[in-house]
């Protein structure tokens, strides 16, 4: 099954695109939820296993339920309050989250030095 994890922004999303493996598709909401945008996603996203990372601030919180609300069966994936967004989070702390939403097989994980 084809997996899509939709975040807030670019920045969220190139931070995510290092750390995944490139068969997972990262969408962005780009701070907006329209009837359009949602309509687009929806469509992008088609059958795929939902994943919602967003940033753990009054906007992220909002962006996430208009989200839950239109993917109901999605996953949710939390950044810890006080990191700057998805983007600003330490890798170390979202190969954990993302290990905990079971995406283990999708991770690029960092070489070990």
């Amino acid at each position: 099954m084809a997996i899509t994890v939709i975040v807030e922004g670019k920045n969220d999303r190139s931070k995510l695109r290092r750390l995944l493996d490139p068969e997972v598709h990262i969408l962005c909401t780009f701070g907006t939820l329209n009837t359009t945008k949602l309509e687009s996603l929806r469509k992008h996203v088609k059958d795929d296993e939902i994943y919602l990372f967003m940033d753990n601030d009054s906007s992220g919180k909002k962006i996430r339920g208009v989200l839950a609300d239109t993917f109901p069966d999605a996953h949710h994936i939390y950044t810890r309050k006080g990191y700057a967004g998805v983007e600003g989070t330490p890798d170390e702390y979202v190969i954990a989250q993302l290990e905990k939403a079971g995406l283990e097989e999708y991770i690029l994980y960092p070489p070990v030095l």
